[in-house]
């Protein structure tokens, strides 16, 4: 048991796991938030860091977006009990403790700084293991035991990475995993072009990194379809109603509104590998 404060070291990307855990934490802190989290509750508070100075009021944004990846996990584990369940860039993501399934293997996958993070508060174990690698390497595919059920998960992840090498993860996972679900967000050329050029100003103590790759929301299936052309399905999740905030007014705006449609909203999206052996 943690007693002390401790204080995490980190930039760059691997700290945007501060960020989303600020906005999570902020949600299931709410007596109606659409998250219950006590387990990122808990890390929040051993943790010695100024959230709210860095990064603003807590949004419910990566809140709900977490609520939609347990809903697809607990549906996939619901028919694949013994499934594997990959989680890229995993950062702080307490999922593991709110999504139940006993049988399944968990791989949390993240550089080896923001693992060294994790492990200060979260123990892996045999069914909860942790991979101390960047996404991109494919020496990870090799902790994938086969011949079982396979779901990939990246919250918050592709977007800082250029878009060759998107393209070359997801060819690289259609090659290894096939059968697989992949369920990753986007976000918007506009938003990626403003990290890019003029940054994306938070707080005044907090500048995002760089997010390199953006898409606009009728680009997507079309895209992934060029990069690997044998999907078996592309499928955008439409995001849940937001329980209170701006979000609540602002993204269904933003979906009745058509050139809002195409360009501004950020997406989540379902794709799965082609293989006919395993049905969901």
């Amino acid at each position: 048991m943690l007693n002390r404060k401790l204080r995490p070291n980190l930039s760059g990307v691997p700290e945007t796991m501060l960020w989303t855990l600020h906005n999570r934490v902020s949600e299931a802190s709410r007596d109606d938030g659409i998250l219950r989290d006590p387990e990122a509750v808990r890390i929040y508070q051993i943790l010695d860091y100024d959230f709210e100075e860095t990064f603003g009021p807590g949004e419910p944004t990566n809140a709900v977006r977490a609520a939609m990846f347990d809903a697809e996990l607990r549906k996939f584990l619901g028919h694949h009990p013994n499934g594997v369940i990959v989680n890229l860039g995993v950062g702080l993501e307490t999922q593991r403790f709110r999504v139940a399934g006993d049988e399944a293997l968990w791989l949390s996958v993240d550089l080896p700084e923001a693992i060294a993070i994790r492990e200060r508060f979260i123990a892996p174990d045999d069914k909860h293991r942790h991979v101390a690698l960047s996404a991109l390497n494919r020496a990870w595919f090799d902790e994938v035991p086969e011949e079982r059920p396979v779901y990939i998960t990246a919250q918050g992840l592709l977007m800082y990475l250029p878009e060759e090498e998107v393209r070359m993860l997801f060819q690289n996972l259609a090659e290894r995993f096939p059968g697989a679900w992949f369920m990753f967000d986007t976000i918007p050329r506009w938003l990626s072009h403003k990290t890019v050029k003029r940054g994306w100003k938070k707080t005044a103590q907090y500048t995002t990194p760089k997010m390199p790759w953006g898409i606009n929301r009728h680009q997507i299936a079309l895209t992934l379809r060029a990069w690997v052309p044998t999907l078996d399905e592309v499928t955008e999740l439409r995001w849940w109603r937001f329980p209170h905030g701006v979000g609540r007014w602002l993204f269904p705006l933003i979906f009745a509104t058509p050139i809002l449609n195409h360009y501004a909203p950020p997406v989540i999206t379902r794709v799965r590998f082609k293989n006919k052996r395993v049905t969901l």
